[in-house]
């Protein structure tokens, strides 16, 4: 495994990559859900990049961008067999300059995480961007955790004709439901516990019935659709079901596809 910090060092170790290249983009605190992309990201090229960037850009003004968890070293030691370049680089890398010019999400960034969350998928956006430029991946697997993200990202690459292919791989979910997070590192074992609506009210597959289960808990229902997978519309025949709710201080996100 080669550690790049510079875009130097990154050009250097990709010229000596051989056959299909696969990129897996992580903000780091790696957990079994980036291991999987990564396991998956193998199967699908010869050579594996991984980055570890925690992204400015994609955190608003009251977000947890200075307490986001950072753990380097456990990260590399975690993934150290599974992949042959790992770029980690400083803010200063990614952005020699203000960021003036940055992709813009259009219609997909104005719903649900982006109403939610301004700026948000701009952000997330202009950073997959820049990475595929420099990391010149010929696919890209995303988790399907962030639904959202992810109909963004494929969105982007076919308007703006990237050549790259996008995958999407399944959540990870722990064996009682909870689907895996860097976040929930900062959850209580009691907000652990409460965590769980969120995927229990995925699995009633009914909005009405599923919202009914936050009533009286101390978890904040942010929403819970029904939407179109790929345009982010709500629908109530839509093939995806999206969640959002805040626990204690921790913001968390799930989504069940599932046919109405």
């Amino acid at each position: 495994m080669i550690v790049a910090s510079t875009r130097e060092q990154l050009a250097a170790a990709r010229k000596d990559l051989r056959g299909r290249v696969a990129v897996v983009m992580t903000m780091g605190a790696l957990h079994e859900g980036h291991l999987e992309l990564v396991r998956q990201a193998r199967t699908q090229a010869d050579s594996v990049i991984v980055t570890i960037f925690v992204n400015p850009l994609q955190f608003g003004a009251n977000e947890d961008l200075d307490k986001y968890p950072r753990t380097l070293e456990q990260d590399l030691a975690l993934i150290g067999d599974l992949t042959d370049v790992v770029f980690t680089p400083a803010p200063d890398v990614v952005y020699p300059t203000e960021a003036l010019v940055r992709v813009s999400a259009g219609a997909l960034g104005d719903v649900f995480e982006g109403a939610s969350r301004p700026g948000h998928f701009d952000g997330v956006l202009t950073v997959v961007l820049k990475l595929m430029h420099l990391t010149q991946p010929d696919v890209a697997l995303f988790g399907e955790k962030d639904a959202q993200q992810l109909a963004a990202i494929r969105r982007m690459v076919a308007d703006l004709d990237v050549p790259v292919t996008v995958l999407g791989v399944p959540t990870v979910r722990e064996p009682d439901g909870l689907a895996l997070s860097s976040r929930n590192r900062y959850l209580s074992q009691e907000e652990r516990e409460t965590a769980l609506l969120l995927s229990k009210a995925l699995q009633t597959r009914d909005v009405r019935a599923g919202r009914a289960l936050f009533d009286g808990s101390s978890a904040t229902l942010d929403y819970l659709e029904r939407v179109d997978s790929t345009t982010f519309a709500a629908a109530p025949d839509g093939d995806l079901l999206v969640i959002a709710a805040k626990v204690g201080t921790t913001r968390l996100i799930d989504n069940l596809k599932d046919a109405p």
